[in-house]
């Protein structure tokens, strides 16, 4: 009976050394799959498994402390190896002695992404990398960002939408269908949600998001959704708004009544009343009008902050890539003299005075715009196929996406910006 019994406590103490075993996983050029390898962490963050991420070490790794999560990186295809203790204690010394930090990773983020319901005739970015890293989030649009519902989550996305409710300023698309149908549904939601026009309403959702992050939430935007926002909320006390849209003219005198005070990132805009002018506002430099512009003419590149005292723009930029190409959209960047000074520059232009990436921190939360649509595709147009990231394994430009997305599980206590 003894023997039984020491033979299963033997067994026991085994299977809790293997299960308990470290993970290492490079995200340096040696990593076979960067997009994945978020997949497994985020995980196994979420299962309660004990996980640090490894600032500037060999592109931004990531240790967890149980081995138990090798079958998810087998079957996701990353690449990782199991260390021993000595070599782990390698690690942090040379992470001590370095500009490197030790993050823990506490718990995962809730996501949403703001969509409307009917689809889109392009595609979002942040939904593709999320479902190729097998990521959970859920869908919500005005009806939820303004009942309250919006304060369920962490973390919040908006990709291309337009606050200032201008449909886009797709006018050259107005006759199509899906054009047509969208101006109907969003007409509709207003007029059901209690306003006149979807500019008010879209301005309200503005409103609420910004309150949100003032709460504590963190909001990742990309493309049109970085200026659209600041706009619609410097235009709270104005109509900008032309007769196209509306059916009322734009205020004659709205370019004085335009308050800098209320946005999060911009400042000293002007705004384009045109209606067939596709550009809302001098914050974005459209890439047309940049003399014989070609995407392998024009990187951005990713700044490097210390790692031990910038903690979160550092956890932001991590990369095994710090030149990227360029990617355009309807917003593709950000005129450095409308950026407020508060705001911390994450990537900029190589040739021109624009940044690419930014982040500010409003009240408890943070926000962060990054210009352009998709990281893999240098113009992707309307109705252009998805992009298949099972090609883009590596892509630099979708790491910075899934580097906000696991930023909300960084440990709150070393935070400093």
């Amino acid at each position: 009976m003894l023997k039984k019994l020491s033979l299963l406590l033997f067994l026991i103490i085994i299977f809790v050394k293997i299960s308990l075993g470290i993970v290492f996983i490079p995200m340096n050029d040696s990593q076979k799959n960067h997009l994945k390898a978020y997949g497994v962490v985020y995980q196994a963050v979420s299962n309660g498994i004990k996980s640090e991420w490894l600032l500037n070490y060999k592109g931004g790794s990531f240790i967890i402390f149980n081995n138990s999560i090798k079958k998810l990186a087998d079957e996701f295809g990353i690449s990782y190896s199991i260390i021993k203790k000595t070599h782990y204690e390698e690690i942090i010394h040379t992470i001590n002695n370095n500009n490197m930090n030790k993050i823990p990773l506490e718990k995962t983020a809730k996501i949403a992404v703001y969509i409307p319901p009917d689809s889109n005739p392009w595609d979002d970015a942040v939904t593709l990398v999320l479902e190729y890293a097998n990521i959970p989030y859920d869908k919500i649009w005005d009806k939820e960002i303004l009942n309250g519902n919006i304060y369920k989550y962490d973390w919040l996305h908006l990709h291309h939408e337009d606050f200032t409710g201008q449909y886009g300023k797709f006018l050259a698309y107005k006759h199509t269908t899906w054009y047509m149908k969208r101006k109907k549904r969003y007409k509709k939601e207003a007029r059901k949600l209690g306003f006149k026009k979807v500019s008010e309403l879209k301005l309200s959702v503005a409103m609420t998001i910004r309150d949100f992050i003032n709460k504590g939430g963190f909001l990742f935007s990309m493309c049109s959704a970085t200026d659209t926002l600041d706009i619609a909320l410097s235009a709270e006390n104005t109509d900008i708004v032309p007769a196209e849209y509306d059916g009322d003219p734009v205020d004659s005198n709205f370019k004085e009544k335009l308050n800098y005070s209320k946005t999060l990132a911009f400042k000293n805009f002007d705004i384009y009343p045109d209606p067939y002018k596709y550009e809302f506002s001098t914050i974005d430099t459209p890439r047309a009008d940049k003399k014989g512009f070609t995407q392998n003419q024009y990187y951005f590149e990713l700044f490097e902050f210390s790692a031990k005292i910038d903690v979160v723009p550092t956890t932001l930029t991590q990369n095994h890539k710090f030149i990227i190409k360029d990617f355009v959209g309807q917003t593709t960047s950000f005129t450095s003299e409308t950026i407020k000074d508060r705001i911390t520059v994450l990537g900029r232009y190589q040739k021109f005075d624009e940044a690419k990436y930014i982040m500010g921190k409003a009240g408890k939360g943070f926000f962060v715009f990054l210009g352009g649509h998709d990281p893999e595709d240098f113009v992707h147009r309307i109705g252009d196929p998805k992009t298949k990231l099972k090609y883009h394994r590596n892509s630099p430009g979708y790491r910075l996406i899934l580097n906000n997305v696991l930023f909300p599980s960084i440990k709150k206590k070393p935070l400093k910006t």
